[in-house]
Order: structure tokens, then C-alpha cells, then sequence
């Protein structure tokens, strides 16, 4: 993935709260054949030896057929995105030199993706996954509420995926190159929009600005 240094993002801790954040990752796998590709909810799992990703995909989905030995993959979870005016930006009222971008947030994880045709272990992930969303309901629903045999049952039409981690990277693009000026008519800007994509961007760039003080390069001419 292509990242310029301004806004690449290497610690570890920043990219798994995002990836729980974000949850849904669009699953890539190449062969010679094709791709093939699933958009699923992956549930991150660290320890101090490794790093792993954990999913499943419906059994009618051929992705896991091609993944009954560990294969070269990625997912890549795409979070909050936002076109950019450079009317909010305090460089267009001085010199009108500056043309729009696009803000985002992508988190890439790239390891060896294999099937998993457990039953104790897609039941364990199920749990973990329903227990992830619904732990913060005032009455979270659990896997058990619903019948045995009719979640036994539905077990049957899913597969198990999981990747062993091998990078994890991710890109913050939110004009850390720009002066501040440009950043905070940005977040005004974005803040005052209807989209809540673009509001969610604003509040990333203003935890930015206030955990790490955010340089502009030499020219604020890139795009």
C-alpha cells in the first residue's frame, strides 16, 4: 500500500483500536485464477508471539475453498473518508494556490489467510464476535438466547477464515502537511457538514492535533 511518510501509521496499539473500531474488512485473495474477495467483520487477536485476524465467510462463498492451505492475503479495513474544500483553508484567502483532496483512514493487515472447518473454534469466534458488538447494550443479546439446534444448524452454512499477520500498517491521511490554519478551517468546515463521514473525520483530526503536534512540510502545495 502506498503510504507518503507524512502520514504513514506504524503503532500498533492506534491500528488495533482502529481495526475494532471499524470492524468490517474487505478480504483480498490472488491466484492465478483471480481474486477473490469477501467483506466481512474480523475480530483482531494479539498475544506476544502473534498476530492474527479471525472471520468467516458463508460456505456458498468459494473464497475459502482456495484457502485449505495458508495463502497470501489482505484485508483492509477502510474507515472514516471525506472530501476536502480548499475553501476552508486560510492559504486559499492568501494565495489561491490550493486545489481539493480527500481525508481517510485505512488500516491494511497482509498474512496468510487459511480456512477453518472447526466447529468448537467458529463457535468460540461467533461468541466472540456477538460479544464484541453487544457488550455495551443495556441488554446484550448472546449466541445462547437462540436455540441450540437452530444455531447448530446455521453453523453449517459458514466457514471459519484466519490470517496470521505478518505487517500491519496504516494511513492517516488528514493534511498533516498543511499549516494549522488550513487544518482548523478544515475541521470547522467538516464539522458544520451534514455527512457524518465527514464529521467523523473532523473528530480524528482534532484527537490528532491534540496528542502530537503536527508539522507542515516545507510547501503546502501537495495534494
Amino acid at each position: 500500500m502506498y503510504i507518503p511518510k507524512q502520514f504513514q501509521e506504524n503503532r500498533i496499539d492506534r491500528l488495533a483500536e482502529a481495526i475494532r473500531d471499524i470492524e468490517l474488512a474487505t478480504v483480498v485473495t490472488c491466484l492465478e485464477q483471480g481474486y477473490y474477495t469477501s467483506h466481512i467483520p474480523m475480530i483482531l487477536k494479539r498475544s506476544s508471539e502473534r498476530t492474527s485476524l479471525e472471520g468467516h465467510v458463508a460456505r456458498a462463498n468459494n473464497h475459502w475453498t482456495v484457502l485449505r492451505q495458508p495463502t497470501p492475503s489482505i484485508a483492509v479495513f477502510m474507515g472514516p473518508q471525506a472530501y476536502i474544500s480548499p475553501s476552508w483553508y486560510e492559504t486559499k484567502r492568501e494565495h489561491g494556490r490550493v486545489v481539493p483532496t480527500w481525508n481517510y483512514l485505512v488500516v491494511q493487515a497482509e498474512g496468510e489467510l487459511t480456512s477453518v472447518e472447526d466447529t468448537e473454534w467458529l463457535m468460540a469466534h461467533l461468541n466472540d464476535l456477538t460479544n464484541l458488538n453487544e457488550g455495551e447494550r443495556q441488554e446484550p443479546w448472546h449466541l445462547t438466547d437462540a436455540p441450540h439446534d437452530f444455531t447448530e444448524g446455521l453453523s453449517h452454512a459458514i466457514v471459519g477464515v484466519r490470517m496470521e499477520v505478518r505487517n500491519l500498517i496504516g494511513c492517516w491521511k488528514m493534511i498533516q502537511h498543511r499549516t494549522e490554519g488550513d487544518r482548523s478551517g478544515t475541521i470547522v468546515g467538516l464539522l458544520n457538514s451534514n455527512d457524518l463521514g465527514s464529521r467523523e473525520v473532523a473528530k480524528i483530526m482534532q484527537v490528532s492535533r491534540a496528542t502530537q503536534v503536527l508539522e507542515p512540510t516545507k510547501t503546502t502545495r501537495r495534494h
